[in-house]
This record gives C-alpha cells, sequence and structure tokens, in this order.
C-alpha cells in the first residue's frame, strides 16, 4: 500500500483536507491512501506571529497552502523564488540535499513533503542566526 502513514501520539491533533481531527487516548497509526490529501500536523504548525525568519516564511506559505488558506497555483511561484533565496544562503550539501527535495515536492505538488524537508532546515537557520548574533 502506497501513500502517507501517521503516527499519532494520544490527542495530537491533525488537519486533513481542512478539517481537524483528534487522536483519542492512545498512540494510533493513520494510512492516508488519497493522493495529493492537504495535511498538517498542528504541532508543526508555525504560529502568524513566528514568521520571523526566511526558512518559517517558505515553511509557512507551505502551510497556508496545506491548511487550504492559499491557492498552491498562486504559492508555487513565492514557494520556488523562496527556497532560491535560501540557496543562496544554505550552501553545504546537506542544505542542498533538503532545498533539491523541497523543490522536487512543490513542483509535483507534493506540499507535505515539501514542508518536511524545509522544516530540516529550521535548526541550521537557527545556528546561522546564533553565531552571527555573538
Amino acid at each position: 500500500m502506497s501513500g502517507l502513514v501517521l503516527k499519532l501520539g494520544p490527542k495530537e491533533r491533525v488537519l486533513i483536507n481542512g478539517a481537524v481531527i483528534e487522536n483519542g487516548d492512545r498512540r494510533s497509526r493513520l494510512s492516508i491512501v488519497t493522493p495529493n490529501a492537504n495535511i498538517l500536523r498542528l504541532r508543526d504548525a508555525i504560529h502568524p506571529d513566528e514568521v520571523n525568519t526566511p526558512v518559517r516564511r517558505v515553511c509557512y506559505i507551505v502551510q497556508l497552502v496545506l491548511s487550504g488558506d492559499a491557492d498552491p497555483v498562486e504559492a508555487k511561484h513565492q514557494l520556488m523564488r523562496g527556497v532560491e533565496q535560501l540557496s543562496q544562503v544554505f550552501t553545504d550539501r546537506d542544505s542542498r540535499l533538503l532545498l533539491t527535495e523541497a523543490t522536487e515536492a512543490i513542483l509535483a505538488n507534493q506540499h507535505y513533503q515539501a514542508l518536511k524537508a524545509l522544516r530540516s532546515l529550521l535548526p541550521r537557520e537557527e545556528r546561522i542566526f546564533a553565531a552571527t548574533a555573538s
């Protein structure tokens, strides 16, 4: 079986195609077999007040697509431009692989996979800001 498998903790919430789903009292697994379903773990969601860095800005745009608050076609241009800007800063091999993965996912309209790749850059971005602040 193909598709996305979500492993949810007790009481964890996830947004699937605009509907908030809350898990019960036990851990569970959901297999999402519908292609192109919009899925966002609410624990991973970035609050608008937290969109204060370049990586967070691009992640937030993807998040808006996943929540149904942004048109994927219109967002694609912003996302590609954002990834291009990030590639000017993240020049190491691992970051480049993540940016390539995000780009391919955006082009294939696989926004959950794009968000996953971009979120992996958040700790790297924090280290860059910490190094420049000291």
